[in-house]
């Protein structure tokens, strides 16, 4: 596998350029890599978040992921921080219910949790195959490390990472090697399809 194209998703209230300084301490893990990091289609209209509580937005959101995926060239992994772990949870259940042109390796998600909203049910009707990782701090005050285990717990072989910090992407040096062991594992298997 050449070098990795990753698309980045934000949390919500976030954006692009909060996303790119968050994302410091990981950048390494995945080597050669070009990170896309694009904004919410929401934040165009001034608001700021995928979708709201319980799913408001959802279709704008949905719609302008079918688009991106349609207009990118590929898109090898999908990285996700909080909401954004939840749009990429929602983003492999897309891709593992045959969406077309949704397509991705594996799935890194720092933060993140499982929307229950009825509009997300049929998202989540069977365990995810994906290769992924979760990462979970122990000290998360914004989403509970319990819902980020439910997200993982929807996966077949998930990687958990935990680390003492809260709702961040950790610096923590054992939390970045295992990260990149995982990202080195997905362009192995990759390379020998």
């Amino acid at each position: 596998m050449d070098d990795l194209r990753v698309l980045c998703l934000h949390g919500y209230a976030g954006n692009a350029q909060l996303l790119r300084r968050q994302m410091a301490p990981a950048v390494s893990a995945f080597g050669a890599a070009e990170f896309v990091y694009p904004d919410a289609p929401s934040l165009g209209a001034g608001d700021y978040g995928w979708w709201h509580t319980p799913s408001q937005g959802w279709e704008r959101t949905r719609a302008w992921l079918l688009d991106l995926f349609a207009a990118q060239f590929r898109f090898d992994a999908v990285f996700g921080l909080s909401q954004g772990a939840a749009l990429t949870g929602l983003l492999v259940g897309m891709r593992e219910n045959g969406e077309p042109g949704i397509d991705f390796d594996f799935a890194v998600m720092v933060g993140g949790f499982k929307n229950d909203a009825p509009a997300h049910a049929d998202y989540y009707r069977r365990r995810f195959t994906l290769p992924s990782v979760h990462i979970i701090g122990r000290s998360d005050g914004v989403i509970p490390p319990y819902e980020s285990q439910q997200l993982a717990d929807q996966f077949d072989a998930p990687v958990v990472l935990h680390h003492p910090g809260g709702h961040v992407i950790p610096a923590d040096s054992a939390v970045v090697a295992a990260l990149a062991y995982f990202v080195d594992s997905c362009r192995r298997s990759a390379s020998s399809r």
